[in-house]
């Protein structure tokens, strides 16, 4: 029998008696009632509306978000046509353009700043929807010069800055298809991605600023340019040196955007290509994902609007590189309206306070960040409220690891009960979440609030049949608009089925273990590959890196379990990074197996507890449990982990070391 996850009782955060009249699902509800006779007395009945008549609540997404508006689009007549999984479809016949829905940035006027740079490269950068514009039509320009047409891809190496966003919306205006890789990224993690998309044009920066320290990329992007022979154009930013001249063989950004340009949008179908992005690549090459202009759109809206509440009066930010799906939600943000956040930098420098005055500074709505940055602020006593005045923050979103109970409370003791906490869950394949908050339900310490609307999430226990109150495989039972339009060069879909279809057909599972609770709330508890199967019962690893890394002695941890073929318990092995000046000897290892037996069960103590110097984590910082595993089970760490998308492959070392013993 499963563990299974315990809710509680008294929430940290309740909805406002106002919540319906002064939200946008708010007005959506009336919207919905006074436009199309449906009335909906709870969050609950509109999420069962919206999963069992897809095809009517996407419809009112496109009519409620006013798409038909868009010079690029066409009236459809259906959401949904074919329901079938992989191969449902979306809008038949219908054309949209994704940068115009982005451009009109609603709400807005043209001297509205709605782009805020902040970087620790260079000096703040501020844009007005007008300016926006404008360089976007200069990019589309400099790009039609370049003879860019539809359907060519355009690459970006390069941060998280206004250009990206700026070249990612002039590609996307022509019908061309854009993917990006942060350039912290080695050469081979950016050749193994874009070698399967062929790019003829990319924008590469010289280098950037991590913290005090330059990190020079000119060789990369040599080596880059070397290995990818379908590349006709380099447009070069000197983001790093100011004053250093662009390549013989390249084009500057002064030059490719000193042309106006007109600001005109190619009507594409619905699941035209938009971008490419990648899985993280740690066994054999990154899935190339394709993401179409149509679903993300819809999607987008209707998760940034409906489900985190944001508009007009926003400040949009999230923590994030371009090579992590959160980029391309944060930009999103400017189609509803928002203004967004666009940062660049080492978090942690000067200290693990600049994010919080940052969001002082530009006057932050929304903070948008990872479960451990939360998590290290609230082990090293951080407390934002006399960092920075922070009156005018209202939501909070965590993501990238499922965040525990005392995350939760951390962040109702630093920042007040007049934030709204959402936890979300959900993944680059289809470039939003599942799971996460919304305005019109209570926050509970460690659950994410509900079910996205149009999601059809279940747990599926082993017999594949949802249950609740249980730990079960996360499965999404009907289609999703962003789910991918395919993988790229996958002309007969085997690859796509393969990832998500093969283990139960025409569902698609995800690879996490969730609890849906009796309230309609969610508990991630780690991933479902990475499973921790203790004499029959199913373990979470989320469940003990909650407790482990609550220890002050503990910086960081990992666990994998190595399955007995006899049919035994096999063996539960526990890596430890020490906290600094810290070492895992007999008294940590006996608080460790203290605090797992007490807050667990018996049956999470480890076998073995081994200290390691770093964990591996991927470019994005997910823990890597599953190459760790095959290591230990006798792989070769080049076999186990392709080390191009790994942030610091030289941790594999200590686990091939230990293996060897």
């Amino acid at each position: 029998m499963d563990k299974p996850a315990a809710p509680h009782d008294a929430p940290l955060w309740s909805p406002p008696a106002d919540v319906r009249t002064t939200t946008r699902i708010g007005d959506y509800l009336e919207w919905l009632e006074q436009v199309r006779g449906l009335t909906f007395e709870s969050y609950a009945a509109l999420w069962q509306w919206s999963v069992d008549d897809l095809d009517a609540f996407w419809m009112s997404v496109w009519e409620y978000f006013g798409l038909s508006d868009l010079a690029s689009s066409s009236t459809p007549e259906v959401a949904l046509s074919d329901a079938a999984m992989p191969g449902a479809v979306w809008f038949p016949g219908t054309t949209v353009n994704y940068a115009e829905a982005v451009l009109r940035m609603p709400g807005r006027t043209d001297d509205d700043v709605v782009v805020l740079g902040e970087s620790q490269t260079r000096a703040p950068v501020r844009l007005t929807a007008a300016e926006l514009r404008d360089q976007v039509g200069r990019a589309r320009a400099g790009l039609v010069r370049m003879g860019v047409q539809r359907g060519d891809r355009v690459a970006a190496y390069a941060p998280n800055i206004p250009e990206t966003l700026i070249m990612l919306l002039a590609a996307a205006s022509l019908g061309a298809t854009f993917s990006s890789c942060a350039p912290e990224f080695g050469t081979r993690s950016v050749v193994d991605r874009w070698r399967q998309i062929e790019p003829t044009v990319l924008l590469a920066v010289d280098g950037y600023g991590y913290g005090d320290k330059p990190i020079d990329r000119r060789e990369e992007v040599a080596a880059i340019r070397e290995a990818l022979p379908t590349l006709e154009h380099v447009v070069w930013l000197p983001y790093l040196e100011p004053d250093r001249a662009a390549p013989d063989d390249a084009v500057s950004w002064a030059a490719f955007t000193s042309e106006p340009g007109e600001l005109a949008y190619e009507p594409v179908p619905f699941d035209h290509p938009l971008y490419v992005l990648y899985s993280s690549g740690t066994t054999g090459l990154p899935k190339p994902i394709v993401h179409g202009h149509g679903g993300i759109l819809v999607e987008h809206l209707k998760a940034l609007a409906l489900q985190s509440d944001l508009g007009p009066d926003d400040r949009f930010f999230w923590f994030s590189t371009t090579g992590w799906m959160m980029w391309n939600l944060l930009v999103s943000g400017l189609s509803v309206g928002s203004s967004i956040i666009m940062y660049d930098g080492n978090p942690g420098s000067p200290n693990l306070g600049e994010l919080w005055r940052m969001a002082e500074r530009t006057e932050m709505t929304y903070f948008g960040t990872s479960a451990p940055y939360l998590l290290t602020c609230r082990k090293r006593r951080i407390e934002p409220r006399t960092i920075a005045d922070l009156s005018r923050l209202r939501g909070v979103g965590s993501t990238g690891a499922p965040l525990p109970a005392e995350g939760f409370e951390w962040v109702y003791e630093a920042l007040g009960d007049g934030v709204h906490l959402a936890s979300i869950s959900g993944g680059t394949d289809v470039c939003t979440a599942f799971i996460g908050g919304v305005p019109l339900l209570p926050v509970y310490a460690g659950e994410i609030s509900c079910r996205f609307l149009g999601c059809k999430l279940e747990a599926y226990d082993e017999q594949a049949e949802p249950v609740i109150g249980r730990l079960g495989e996360l499965v999404i039972t009907a289609p999703m608009p962003s789910m991918p339009v395919g993988f790229w060069g996958d002309a007969d879909g085997s690859r796509y089925r393969d990832a998500y279809f093969e283990h139960i057909p025409g569902v698609w599972r995800h690879g996490d273990w969730i609890t849906v609770t009796e309230r309609g709330s969610c508990i991630v508890s780690g991933r479902s590959d990475a499973t921790l199967n203790r004499g029959g019962v199913r373990l979470g690893t989320a469940e003990f890196y909650s407790v482990v890394e609550a220890l002050p002695e503990v910086a960081d941890s990992l666990v994998v379990h190595l399955e007995d073929d006899g049919g035994g318990a096999g063996e539960l092995i526990l890596f430890v990074v020490p906290a600094e000046g810290t070492t895992v000897d007999d008294a940590l290892t006996r608080s460790i197996a203290s605090a797992l037996r007490t807050n667990l069960s018996p049956r999470h103590v480890p076998d073995r507890i081994h200290q390691v110097p770093a964990l591996p984590r991927t470019l994005s910082g997910k823990k890597l449990e599953v190459p760790v595993k095959k290591i230990l089970q006798g792989a070769d760490a080049e076999n186990a982990a392709a080390k191009g998308a790994l942030a610091n492959p030289e941790s594999l070392d200590a686990f091939t070391t230990y293996a060897r013993r």
